[in-house]
């Protein structure tokens, strides 16, 4: 434990857990054993944080949050496993965070993510850095969400399902497809509802790109051809660049296939 940190003396904190320097935990908050803790977090108060954690550096986790319970899974027998939380990520009020199984052995959370109160992140998954899940955003076991993607409230995502990146998912949607990169995502059944290009151009990205995006997304999802068509025609027809080529390796590696497009 270091002492530069500030420890209030209404908190429980482990022995043997790995406080960093100028670490602040408030009262009534549990730190278990097999926890590591960054420097300059801020952990508030009647925050649970239990063996497997591994927090990054200035974070911000807010009370009623609870990090690296065991999975909700009937398949985990104990194994060790683990939540790995990057730098500077801010977790809010009553969020949950499970730790992995022996599938993977951890649930990861990127740098810069910020995930809102009365979300679920369940074992397993994988959240990239810049992400953000709005409130009560629940993912289920193994799914995968790239950089900077934008979950609003309400969403519920299977599991297994990969969202890429800078994708934007319309309140109260349930994912149970993958969702491709750059995209919005909307309407129920969730469906294709046209190219993120308000979130890229906040990015800093061209109109040049976004028109390469909106081309190869209208060969994919508006001129109903099925995925293996549109692969050969995105391949015969679009000059190569990064973005295709990351558009069509996710295409060719969903297991469970992507959003349908325009109705």
């Amino acid at each position: 434990m270091n002492l530069s940190s500030t420890i209030q003396n209404l908190s429980y904190v482990h022995p043997n857990a790995i406080i960093g320097e100028n670490v602040i935990i408030d009262p009534f908050t549990t730190i278990h054993e097999n926890v590591e803790i960054g420097e300059g977090t801020w952990i508030g108060s009647n925050v649970t944080i239990m063996d497997g954690a591994r927090i990054g550096k200035n974070c911000k986790i807010f009370p009623g949050a609870v990090i690296s319970a065991i999975p909700q899974d009937l398949k985990f027998t104990g194994e060790n496993s683990y939540v790995h939380i990057g730098d500077y990520s801010v977790i809010r009020e009553c969020a949950t965070i499970n730790r992995g199984t022996i599938a993977s052995g951890e649930t990861k959370i990127g740098s810069h993510c910020l995930i809102m109160a009365y979300s679920h992140i369940a074992h397993d998954c994988i959240v990239h850095d810049y992400s953000i899940l709005s409130n009560n955003s629940t993912l289920a076991g193994h799914v995968k969400i790239g950089k900077k993607v934008i979950l609003s409230g309400f969403t519920a995502v299977n599991q297994f399902c990969n969202i890429g990146d800078y994708a934007f998912v319309a309140g109260g949607a349930r994912v149970r497809k993958d969702i491709p990169p750059y995209v919005k995502a909307g309407r129920e059944p969730l469906s294709f509802a046209g190219v993120n290009s308000v979130g890229l151009r906040r990015d800093g990205f061209d109109d040049s790109f976004i028109k390469d995006i909106q081309n190869i997304y209208r060969i994919i999802f508006q001129k109903k051809y099925n995925i293996t068509q549109a692969i050969a025609v995105l391949s015969s027809e679009i000059d190569e660049s990064l973005e295709k080529k990351k558009i069509i390796d996710f295409l060719l590696k969903s297991d469970r296939g992507i959003i349908k497009g325009y109705f």
